[in-house]
Formats: C-alpha cells, sequence, structure tokens
C-alpha cells in the first residue's frame, strides 16, 4: 500500500509561544499545529510542564533550523522554594525532606550565587526526557528506580538575584544548552543547608527570542477565527532565526547546485563558518557550511512551493 499523504498545508515560520504552565511542549506543539492547519511542526526544546514561557515552533521548512536553535543558549527566571526538597525537583513533585531555613543575608547570597557562574560539569536530573536503553529518565523516577548518569558540561553565563524572602528567593540565570535549572536550583539550596525546589519557572528568552515577541494558545485561537491569514501574519521568517550567521547570495546556477546536494565555490571573506543561503531574489534557501576555502556545503535546504 501507498503511503498516506499528510494532511495539512505547506506553511513556513517560526511562531513563539508563551507556553502555559500545566501543559507539556507537546501539546502545545499539537494544539498549534491544528491551528495552523500545518502539515509539519515541531519543537525546539521541552519545556517542563511547571515550567512557561517562550517555546519557539517551527513550521514546515522551518523544523530544519530547529535542531540549530535548540543548541542555543537560554534565559530564565525561577523561584526557589527553601526547606522543603521534593523528588522531581520541583512543586510537581512529592515532598521527600523538609528543613527549617537558617537565617542568611542578601549579601550571603550574592556571595554564594557566584560560585555556580561558570563552565561547570553537572549531573542530569532523573526526572527528565534523557533516555537509558530507550526508556525516558522520568519513568524510570517514577518506578523508583535511579540509573547513573553521566554529567555534562554546562555553562552559566550570569546569575542575578531578582527577589528575596525568608524562605525563597528568585533568580534571573543566563546559561547554555543542556542546562537543568531545577538541579542549580536545589544545588544553591543545598548549599544554603535547608534544600529546596522550584516552584516557579519562566524562559524568558531563548535562542534570542524574547518573552515580548510571544503569544498565548488562546490568543491564536481568536486570530483562527479570523482565518488562516491572520495567523500567518504572526509567523517569523525562519532565515531570521540565526541572526548571527553569516548571509551568503548565490547564482541561479548555484541555487540548482545546492538544490541537488552539491557543493559551490563563493568570494567571500568570511572565516570557515556556518551559514544562511539566499538566491538573487533574497529568497531564503536554507543553511549550509562554508570552508575556509570558500567551499559551501549544503546543510539543511529548504524545498519551497514543490520545488
Amino acid at each position: 500500500m501507498g503511503r498516506r499523504n499528510k494532511k495539512g498545508r505547506d506553511i513556513t515560520g517560526i511562531v513563539i509561544i508563551d507556553k502555559p504552565t500545566g501543559r507539556s511542549s507537546n501539546h502545545v506543539l499539537q494544539q498549534v499545529k491544528r491551528l495552523f492547519d500545518a502539515k509539519k511542526a515541531g519543537h525546539t526544546g521541552s519545556l517542563d510542564p511547571l515550567a512557561t514561557g517562550v517555546l519557539p515552533i517551527c513550521l514546515g521548512e522551518a523544523t530544519k533550523v530547529s535542531s540549530y536553535l535548540l543548541d542555543a543558549d537560554k534565559r530564565y527566571h525561577v523561584t526557589c522554594q527553601l526547606g522543603v526538597v521534593t523528588d522531581s525537583g520541583d512543586s510537581d513533585g512529592n515532598i521527600v525532606t523538609t528543613q527549617a531555613v537558617p537565617a542568611f543575608t542578601v549579601q550571603e547570597l550574592q556571595v554564594l550565587i557566584t560560585n555556580f557562574i561558570g563552565e561547570q560539569d553537572q549531573v542530569p536530573p532523573m526526572y527528565s526526557a534523557l533516555k537509558h536503553q530507550g526508556q525516558p529518565l522520568y519513568k524510570l523516577a517514577r518506578q523508583g528506580i535511579e540509573v547513573a548518569r553521566k554529567s555534562r558540561r554546562i555553562t552559566i553565563y550570569d546569575i542575578q538575584l531578582i527577589s528575596l524572602s525568608s524562605d525563597s528567593f528568585t533568580l534571573d540565570v543566563r546559561c547554555s544548552k543542556g542546562t537543568y535549572i531545577r538541579t542549580l536550583v536545589e544545588d544553591i539550596s543545598h548549599a544554603l543547608g535547608c534544600g529546596g525546589h522550584v516552584s516557579m519557572l519562566r524562559r524568558v528568552e531563548a535562542a534570542g527570542y524574547q518573552l515580548q515577541q510571544a503569544v498565548t494558545v488562546e490568543q491564536l485561537e481568536t486570530l483562527s477565527e479570523q482565518g488562516l491569514q491572520a495567523l500567518d501574519d504572526v509567523l517569523l521568517p525562519a532565515e531570521d532565526a540565526l541572526p548571527n550567521w553569516p548571509a551568503i547570495v548565490v547564482s541561479d546556477a548555484k541555487v540548482i547546485a545546492l538544490r541537488h546536494g552539491q557543493e559551490i565555490t563563493v568570494e567571500k571573506d568570511f572565516e570557515s563558518a556556518n551559514v544562511r543561503l539566499f538566491d538573487q531574489s533574497q529568497h531564503f534557501l536554507g543553511l549550509g557550511e562554508m570552508s575556509e576555502k570558500g567551499i559551501v556545503a549544503p546543510k539543511r535546504v529548504f524545498v519551497i512551493n514543490g520545488e
């Protein structure tokens, strides 16, 4: 039997969602895909159900840049509830221990958090989507099973104290990909001598996209009542996703070569780099990798309107 055609539109672009709490990233993704009637969609890194904030969702050919956005830096606002440790590291988990919160000053906390800034090794939590022998760790954790996890090299670029009370604090954290904020908060709270868990987590920036650019699913639902064009108007172009990548305009002949998966030669002053490729009409062709000799190998070439 032949493969059934996927239903939906060949729509390409990126929509920045302000993910609500209590829903998985995949649930939000499916809602957005349905509203846009998109044939293909993908997000650029899961947020915990508890977490809210910036969730870039790529539609159509824009899914080809999603892996690069996944590798980008993030920024979070996070609140730690002190004195209560949960098995998941957040308020969705079961309480493991409680402990009195020692007295400390703003200055003492600020000095403490500076110790967590910089490049470091971090062991991922059991309550994570990482897999062990094909099984997500969080499923094993729910069965009371704990397995050894390899540490990962991450970078905490900056931590700023936003607010502080007698039993909680809120931080502004800028970090690299692969950073588990729950683990960071647990480590800081244990260093204070009482432990704690994440009671609020909001991603305010991801891959350069800001919370101010985000729309809610409810706003999209309202727009959908006006028709698909009203929804399409909120889409951001895929070529804007990687603004730090050099842009290269190629000839029509080289466009054909790229679409056939062939390398091309360009005359540019760039060093070896990942690049964005455009045709003579400034239409985005996709992504390539350029060597020091000016040879560009296509990496993610877009197919638009059946080309």
